[in-house]
This record gives C-alpha cells, sequence and structure tokens, in this order.
C-alpha cells in the first residue's frame, strides 16, 4: 500500500517521504480502515519539524484527522463490521491507505455526514468546544465576558468566534493581516496585530491562542485582565510563549490545551459526545471548514505546497485511495 513516512526531523516539505509498505493484519481487538480522506493540519506537521521530539518516535506516519471504511476486524471486535464508516483517533497515521486501530478508538460516522466533512470533524471542532469548556470551568457564566482571539481567519478561529457568540460573550479577533477581515463577521471587534509590534492595548477577560510567540506574551503581559485566563492550544509562530510574561503574570490562569491529552483522559463517554456535538455543528454550519482542495497522496508535495501558502482559504484533504 501506499504510505507516507518521516524518518527523520526537518522541514515537511523535504522530509516526508512516499513509500510502499505492506499491510499490517488487524489483531485481536482492532480493525483496518481503508482511509478515504485524511486532513493536513499545523499540528500534523509541527511534530515534523522535530518541535515535539522528546515525545515524538521516528519513523511515523503523520495524519492524526480523517475518515474511513472498515475493511478487516480482528478477533474480540463487538459493534463494528466491514463497510462501516469511522474516524480512528488518538495517535497518527491516516497518511495512508490503511489504518490498524484499536477498535475502541474508532467512531461511528452519521450517515448525512459526508466524508470531507468527517475528515475535518475531530480536531478543530472537539478543540474549539474543549476551550469553550475551559473558559466555562474558570468564569462559571460567560455571559457578557470579553476574550480576545487570535489567529481568528483560520478554520478553527471561526468556529471559536461562532461558539463564543452562543456564549454571549464579547470577541475580539485578532489576526495578522487586512485579508482575513472580511471573513470575520462573528467577531465584535477586529485586531490586525502582525506578531512584529505589540498589539493595541485591549482588555480582555480571556484568550484563546493559537500563536504563541511575541504576540503571545504581549497579550498577557499587557491585555488579560486580572483573575483572567490565557489558554494557549497552538504554536504557529514556532516559538513559545515567553515564560518571563507568564511567571509576570501570576494574577492571570496560564493553562495549555493539547488535544490529544484530553482524548486520552475523557473516557468513551465524554468523546462520544463530543463526536455527536461535532456532527451536530456540522451539520447547522458552526463547525464548517472550507475546503481548499483535495489532493490525491501520490501528490503529497503539491498538497504542502498548498498548505504552506499565505493565501490559501480553507482546508487541504489528502485522498489516500490514488
Amino acid at each position: 500500500m501506499r504510505s507516507s513516512l518521516v524518518r527523520q526531523f526537518g522541514d515537511p516539505g523535504q522530509v516526508i517521504a512516499l513509500v510502499d509498505v505492506d499491510r499490517a493484519t488487524p489483531g485481536p481487538g482492532e480493525v483496518e480502515i481503508a482511509v478515504s480522506f485524511s486532513a493536513i493540519n499545523p499540528s500534523d506537521l509541527i511534530p515534523v519539524t522535530g518541535a515535539y521530539s522528546a515525545r515524538t518516535v521516528l519513523p511515523f506516519v503523520p495524519g492524526f484527522e480523517g475518515v474511513g471504511v472498515i475493511s478487516r476486524v480482528g478477533t474480540g471486535v463487538q459493534g463494528l463490521q466491514p463497510g462501516d464508516r469511522v474516524i480512528p483517533i488518538g495517535a497518527s497515521g491516516l497518511w495512508q491507505q490503511f489504518i490498524v486501530r484499536p477498535a475502541e478508538w474508532c467512531f461511528s460516522v452519521p450517515d448525512d455526514i459526508d466524508d470531507a466533512q468527517a475528515a475535518t470533524s475531530y480536531v478543530n471542532p472537539l478543540t474549539a468546544v474543549r476551550l469553550v469548556e475551559q473558559l466555562r470551568e474558570h468564569f462559571g457564566s460567560l455571559k457578557g465576558r470579553s476574550v480576545g482571539v487570535t489567529a481568528a481567519g483560520s478554520a478553527i478561529g471561526g468556529m471559536l468566534l461562532r461558539l463564543l457568540a452562543l456564549e454571549d460573550m464579547t470577541t475580539t479577533a485578532i489576526v495578522r493581516s487586512e485579508k482575513s477581515v472580511s471573513r470575520l463577521g462573528d467577531a465584535h471587534r477586529i485586531v490586525v496585530a502582525d506578531g512584529n509590534s505589540p498589539p493595541p492595548r485591549l482588555a480582555f477577560d480571556a484568550v484563546l491562542d493559537a500563536v504563541g510567540g511575541t504576540l503571545a506574551g504581549e497579550l498577557i503581559t499587557r491585555s488579560v485582565q486580572s483573575g483572567g485566563i490565557f489558554l494557549q492550544y497552538g504554536a504557529l509562530s514556532g516559538v513559545p510563549v515567553p515564560q518571563a510574561a507568564i511567571s509576570g503574570r501570576p494574577d492571570v490562569r496560564f493553562a495549555f490545551l493539547w488535544l490529544r491529552t484530553w482524548v486520552y483522559s475523557a473516557g468513551r463517554d465524554a468523546l462520544e459526545a463530543a463526536f455527536a456535538r461535532s456532527f451536530a455543528g456540522l451539520r447547522d454550519g458552526l463547525f464548517a471548514s472550507p475546503i481548499a482542495a483535495t489532493y490525491p497522496l501520490s501528490h503529497l508535495a503539491e498538497a504542502l505546497a498548498h498548505q504552506a501558502n499565505p493565501l490559501r482559504a480553507g482546508k487541504i484533504l489528502l485522498d489516500p485511495r490514488c
């Protein structure tokens, strides 16, 4: 079968190879899934660079998010059978034609959710839901609270703005360029901050940050009010949040959401509920992700180049079947 493979850390466009490998046979409690679509997310590419080298074992197949059809089942599997559509989670490996996963880490897809929607139903929707839950855990009621959202022009940024509006929060979309402004109809206020200079002096009860680096440091230092919370869930800048900014604000709670950590601790019932919320949001448009393009896995280099294009508007999907 065709697969991608990372043998060494580096530039994703240089170190992710296409290889032919043997299909694995599902063991007891496992299923084999023929992957229909898999998504490209920043969370797929950051480990490739070596940013998480302490917890990333080489070689590995990238791809945390996708959908497929069960092709074979191992002994002892109950509730799943060949032909069922599922979303396999809990590990990378979806940038290949077939993947073997424990049945307990596979979640059934409703018939009215198409493959492209299903392939984007995991990483962003569940992260967005969990971020709002953490805000609620910190504040209780969110009504009237103010929140800044960095990288607000991204797919998950739009989801967060829509979710926060449902909570009656006052939202500020923080983007790095004017080109994103037209896509931000759900924000009460829009601020352009490119990360090279301090953002305007703003006041928030909370910040949801996907950027890190200088921008995050400035927001913690200057913008989060005492008793507030700064939640980081990504580091698109490739630079950590300055420790001095965190330690300099003991009156502000700093927390990092790593979706995989929550997934492994949440339990099956909580994950089923989270996916039910995601599917409902796909149906009503709350979690809709525009698809910029779909590439055959055999054209992975083109897909990665498109992913890196700053003018890209939407998600990139891979089709491992071709």
